[in-house]
């Protein structure tokens, strides 16, 4: 197939007017406590066979596109989220993702065999897509619910990890492997430890290597990183280990490396996911056809909804957390906030592309199920944990730091926005106690600058310059934390006080 430019034409011009509106519906999904997935599908559903008459109809490109975005999402998911948060509750966050997702597996494929009539190939599967939680739902939706911490961090580990054992998994049964019990744990064990191994040499050295180079512009440094994320996952794909483990991994290393321009990074790397999920919900509603879902569909669908949320992931979170015990409170919230996005949708097109038998209505009945469970989980998780008692009351950051290179000597020049719970606010400049060759160069106030002197005071809002020699950056950044959070008491702590 060939494209003349007055095709391209109409292709921008039609993508970037879904693009527009994709992106004002955030606005609406927000409101609304919706993760933004539904309208985005049902754009894409508006434009198919369906709506507009757009066709599409390939499974492999389908497939193959949608690990690309997913491989975008969750990069964005590790390097936002806090290695500090997640470490403490790593081990729910890994027993979730495998031997949880085991579990519901077990009991959705009893469920889709038993009571749904399906062979025990499709009910395998049933419970293979739907077991895993949708990193974009979690991220998006759950970092705007106030919750501890514990919690917050479970999750997120969860849905970055569930991904890498549960496409391994579906790959295999996608090609009616034999491999046995034995077989099967053996080979996702492999995957998934060869991830791992890949993400971690990947983001390790990436880090090394950034931490190293004065890039001649700020724009290379987000590149850079997402480069090596992606480099995580193609290369540990191409050695037959688990590429989903290695980008979360890699992604999570060098989001919490100490690198230059890290907010900047964040912030570009965010974009890109916004941009990869709305591409990837907007296909998966092309490739859905309303006309096709009978009311037998339907009802399946409902019937294994049902059975996800009250039985197999229970009885998964259950069994998971014999590892690190939770309160039953914690546990009934972890149960409840497990967000299926397009993860479900986008492992339904490798059986697909396979050819499986009844592929197509495993597509049909999961697109119902995550438009279902999107429906009754996504806005009430507030009310949850408001039920529940475990929701906290929702706090500003304390303090941003960025940080850029100054390429003549071996120093940083870190920019720190004072916000409006900090305890910075009132403090003289000769009060922060700086590592000994670092100092603060400039002050910008309202739009103005200022060169401050030991006696100039902080206020909030004020964006404060401030040149480190690089072997006292970690100090220096520890320090202006400590005041953040103490005030002048810092000064007789000496270090950032427990949070």
């Amino acid at each position: 197939m060939t494209l003349d430019v007055h095709e391209l034409d109409r292709l921008l011009l039609v993508g970037a007017g879904v693009l527009l509106l994709a992106i004002l519906a955030v606005r609406v999904s927000v409101r609304a406590g919706l993760p933004s997935l539904l309208i985005y599908l049902f754009m894409g559903v508006a434009l198919g066979e369906a709506g507009l008459g757009v066709r599409f109809d390939d499974a492999e490109l389908a497939h193959a596109l949608g690990f690309a975005a997913l491989v975008l999402i969750l990069a964005e998911g590790g390097l936002t989220t806090p290695w500090p948060e997640i470490r403490p509750v790593m081990r729910i966050g890994v027993s979730l993702a495998t031997l949880g997702v085991a579990v519901s597996v077990l009991a959705m494929a009893l469920v889709g065999h038993y009571v749904l009539g399906l062979s025990w190939q499709l009910a395998v599967l049933l419970g293979a897509v739907t077991s895993p939680t949708d990193a974009a739902a979690v991220f998006s939706v759950l970092r705007r619910v106030p919750l501890p911490r514990r919690l917050t961090g479970s999750l997120e580990a969860e849905s970055g990890l569930n991904d890498a054992p549960t496409v391994v998994l579906v790959t295999i049964v996608s090609a009616g492997g034999s491999h046995g019990a034995l077989g099967f744990v053996g080979e996702i064990a492999f995957e998934l430890v060869l991830g791992v191994l890949g993400g971690v040499v990947v983001g390790a050295g990436g880090a090394w290597l950034l931490r190293r180079s004065a890039l001649p512009a700020s724009g290379l440094y987000p590149l850079a990183v997402l480069s090596f994320t992606v480099l995580a996952y193609a290369g540990t794909a191409t050695l037959h280990g688990s590429g989903f483990a290695a980008v979360y991994v890699a992604a999570l290393i060098l989001g919490n490396a100490e690198l230059p321009h890290r907010a900047a990074t964040r912030s570009f790397s965010e974009g890109v996911a916004w941009l990869a999920q709305i591409g990837l919900f907007v296909m998966l509603g092309l490739l859905a056809a309303p006309g096709r879902i009978s009311v037998e569909t339907v009802v399946i669908a409902v019937l294994a909804v049902l059975a996800l949320t009250f039985v197999a992931r229970p009885l998964s979170v259950a069994v998971a957390t014999v590892v690190q015990p939770v309160t039953w409170r914690e546990g009934a919230f972890l149960s409840w906030a497990g967000l299926r996005g397009a993860v479900p949708i986008v492992l339904t097109t490798i059986p697909l592309a396979d050819a499986v038998d009844g592929a197509q209505q495993l597509f049909d009945i999961v697109f119902v199920m995550v438009v279902l469970d999107t429906l009754v989980t996504g806005p009430t998780l507030p009310w949850v944990a408001r039920v529940l008692g475990v929701a906290r009351r929702n706090e500003p950051r304390d303090l941003e730091v960025e940080a850029a290179p100054l390429e003549r000597i071996a120093a940083d020049l870190l920019q720190v926005t004072i916000s409006p719970k900090s305890l910075m606010h009132g403090v003289e400049v000769g009060e922060l106690r700086l590592p000994s060759g670092a100092s603060v160069a400039l002050i910008v106030r309202d739009g103005a600058t200022l060169v401050p002197e030991r006696r100039t005071v902080l206020r909030r809002g004020d964006d404060v310059l401030v040149v480190t020699p690089r072997a006292d950056r970690e100090a220096t950044e520890q320090r202006l934390r400590a005041v953040s959070v103490g005030g002048r008491l810092a000064q007789w702590l000496g270090r950032t006080p427990p949070h």
